[in-house]
């Protein structure tokens, strides 16, 4: 580990020490993002992970930063989850952007004075970004009109840009999108009502509407014929930081278990004592250690012909065992593991968010479906056993009593 990576990586475990624990009841109580926060995570380099320290950004490789999520999910998974995407969009914006862009947003991004977010899911299709109905008209000017629809965007009205991913014509396919980016004060930008999400109610999430929206080419990220594919690597990106901040999710379950069973009496000693306390608490290890190791994985891959199927992986495996995890360690508790005060059930509904944003565990199971069906076809077929699977056509098939 460099020294770099290690000082982020405290400044990071502070934060979730000092700013996200002690304040996210009162965050999600009063339903605001808490801007305060975000700042202060700016101030110490965590708004600006992966993008050039050119542009006032930590230079670190995906497959560094993205161990910050671990320990911002100690703290909590929905901010770790923000900061996430934030990071993507600055480091897209870094490293595709105009030159124009990068010297109008560039420093702002990397030091979280303003926040960035990601648009690409619409309200009709979901997972499969294919029925995209967001058109952009590219004026003679060089500006590009915008008309459409996002939903599930994080840091509504809070995030001061939108990565929005657009159609520039309505020829089937992805061959005309583009990644545009959309400032929040563009004229004919609006938000719909805030969802309603109980344990993560201090992370605005509504849909978007662009109406007649006109931005300058300048804000182009990346242009017509390459929106998807970078959309494409900016959700592998998610996928592996959403399974770093379950890490971090699992590990204050676990240590919520442990702090309270190493000293709860129960017959005749503590709970901690009790073999069968010990194995349900051993699982919820073990599955973290090996969750490490996954996300770390994929995390090294990203960018590689590896990097997809991999990410998948982590995305499959990972917020299922934070699921697992956090209810195992609200049953270790019993009747108090309900109260707000542990905060386990904030946890275990955490982690069901995680294993749906940016592509559902069941999404994953299809990519890593596909990968299994290529691998397939490349191996030898195996020789069936004489007699098996052929049937005498002179003969009446046999039926399956006759069979066993």
């Amino acid at each position: 580990m460099t020294d770099k990576l290690a000082t982020i990586l405290h400044a990071a475990r502070d934060h979730a020490e000092q700013v996200i624990l002690p304040n996210v009841d009162t965050w999600n109580a009063t339903k605001r993002w808490p801007r305060d926060a975000s700042n202060k995570a700016g101030a110490v380099g965590l708004t600006g992970l992966y993008a050039p320290e050119e542009f006032g950004g930590q230079g670190l490789p995906l497959s560094d930063g993205i161990q910050v999520y671990e320990q911002l999910g100690l703290g909590d998974g929905a901010y770790a989850f923000a900061l996430s995407m934030h990071n993507i969009c600055t480091f897209a914006g870094c490293g595709y952007g105009t030159e124009a862009f990068k010297e109008k947003w560039a420093r702002d991004l990397t030091s979280g004075r303003k926040l960035a977010n990601f648009a690409l899911t619409e309200p009709q299709s979901g997972s499969d970004p294919m029925k995209m109905y967001t058109r952009a008209k590219i004026n003679g000017d060089g500006t590009w009109t915008i008309n459409g629809s996002k939903a599930w965007v994080s840091l509504a009205t809070e995030a001061d840009i939108y990565f929005t991913v657009v159609k520039t014509s309505d020829t089937p396919g992805h061959q005309d999108m583009a990644m545009i980016a959309i400032p929040a004060d563009a004229p004919g930008i609006s938000f719909g009502p805030l969802y309603d999400t109980p344990s993560y109610n201090f992370l605005p999430m509504s849909e978007m509407y662009l109406n007649q929206v006109v931005v300058s080419e300048d804000n182009i990220i990346l242009p017509v014929g390459q929106g998807l594919q970078g959309s494409l690597m900016a959700i592998d990106i998610a996928r592996v930081s959403i399974a770093s901040g379950c890490c971090g999710l699992m590990q204050s379950a676990l240590d919520t278990a442990l702090s309270y069973s190493k000293n709860r009496k129960m017959f005749g000693g503590k709970n901690l004592e009790l073999d069968g306390i010990q194995w349900m608490l051993g699982e919820v290890a073990t599955e973290l250690e090996a969750s490490r190791l996954l996300y770390r994985k994929a995390a090294e891959v990203l960018g590689t012909p590896e990097g997809p199927l991999m990410a998948a992986h982590a995305k499959r495996f990972v917020p299922d065992a934070a699921v697992k995890a956090a209810n195992t360690c609200t049953q270790v508790l019993g009747g108090m593991g309900l109260l707000q005060s542990y905060g386990l059930d904030r946890l275990s509904r955490l982690a069901q968010m995680l294993r749906i944003v940016d592509g559902t565990t069941e999404i994953s199971r299809v990519v890593i479906g596909r990968a299994l069906q290529k691998r397939a076809a490349t191996l030898p077929d195996l020789p069936v056993p004489k007699g098996f699977g052929e049937e005498d056509a002179t003969t009446e098939p046999r039926t399956a009593h006759e069979m066993a």
